[in-house]
C-alpha cells in the first residue's frame, strides 16, 4: 500500500466521519497557523525553522467536561543542520496527520485543555538542490544521503484553547516519540559515515493555529 493509498483512505474517513458529526451536532473546524520544528539528536547539529500547517478537525458532543476531537491536519514543517562549514542546511519534512485527542473544558465554550496521541505519515526530507552535497558537521555524511526517513512516525500532541464556539486561537506543542531517522539504521555504509553510530532523532513541533467552527 502506497503513500497516496493510505492519504486517500485517511481522508475518506475523515469526511465519513465528518458527516456522522454533523448530523450529531458536533462542530466542524477548519484550521491552520504556523510552526516552529526542530530535531532532537546527538548525530547532528540542529536548530529550529519555521513551517506551517492546517486541517479539519471534528469537536464531539460535551459529556460532562469532556469532549473528543479527532483531526487531520497537513503540515509542511522545516528544521535545519550545521555544515562542515557553519553553515545551517534547511531540511523540510511534508505529510498529514491523523490525531486523536482528549479534550478537557476548562470553561465549556470557551477554554480547554487537550492531549492524545497522533498519527503521522511522512515523505522523504526535502532539501535546496544547492545543499545536496553539503557535508553534516561531525560527520561524512552528505545532506542528501539521510533524506529517506521513516514513513510512518507517532507524536504525542498537548495543546490549550481559548475562543468562542465559532473562532479559537490554540497553541499545542508535538513530540515525536518515534525515531524519525530509524529506516536510516538499515544501511550499513551510513552508519559508518556516521561515526559508527546508529542514528536517532525525534522531532519536536510547537505550533500557533486558529480554528474556524462550521
Amino acid at each position: 500500500m502506497n503513500k497516496k493509498t493510505i492519504l486517500l483512505l485517511l481522508l475518506s474517513s475523515m469526511l465519513g466521519f465528518a458527516q456522522n458529526g454533523y448530523r450529531d451536532g458536533n462542530r466542524i473546524g477548519l484550521s491552520a497557523g504556523v510552526s516552529q520544528t526542530t530535531l532532537f539528536t546527538n548525530n547532528f547539529n540542529a536548530k529550529p525553522e519555521m513551517g506551517f500547517a492546517g486541517g479539519l478537525s471534528i469537536r464531539g458532543n460535551y459529556y460532562n467536561n469532556w469532549s473528543m476531537i479527532y483531526g487531520m491536519q497537513f503540515f509542511a514543517n522545516n528544521f535545519s543542520l550545521e555544515s562542515t562549514f557553519n553553515q545551517n542546511i534547511k531540511y523540510s519534512i511534508q505529510g498529514v496527520q491523523i490525531r486523536l485527542l482528549l479534550s478537557y473544558n476548562v470553561v465549556q465554550d470557551h477554554v480547554s485543555i487537550d492531549f492524545g496521541p497522533v498519527l503521522q505519515v511522512n515523505g522523504k526530507l526535502g532539501i535546496a538542490s544547492s545543499d545536496e552535497t553539503k557535508t553534516i558537521k561531525g560527520t561524512l555524511l552528505k545532506a542528501n544521503q539521510i533524506i529517506d526517513v521513516s514513513p510512518v512516525s507517532g507524536n504525542f500532541y498537548f495543546g490549550i484553547s481559548a475562543g468562542s464556539k465559532t473562532i479559537r486561537a490554540v497553541i499545542f506543542y508535538e513530540y515525536g516519540f518515534t525515531n524519525l531517522l530509524n529506516k536510516l539504521n538499515n544501511d550499513t555504509s551510513l552508519q559508518a559515515l556516521n561515526n559508527n553510530n546508529s542514528f536517532k532523532g525525534n522531532l519536536g513541533t510547537i505550533n500557533g493555529q486558529v480554528i474556524f467552527n462550521l
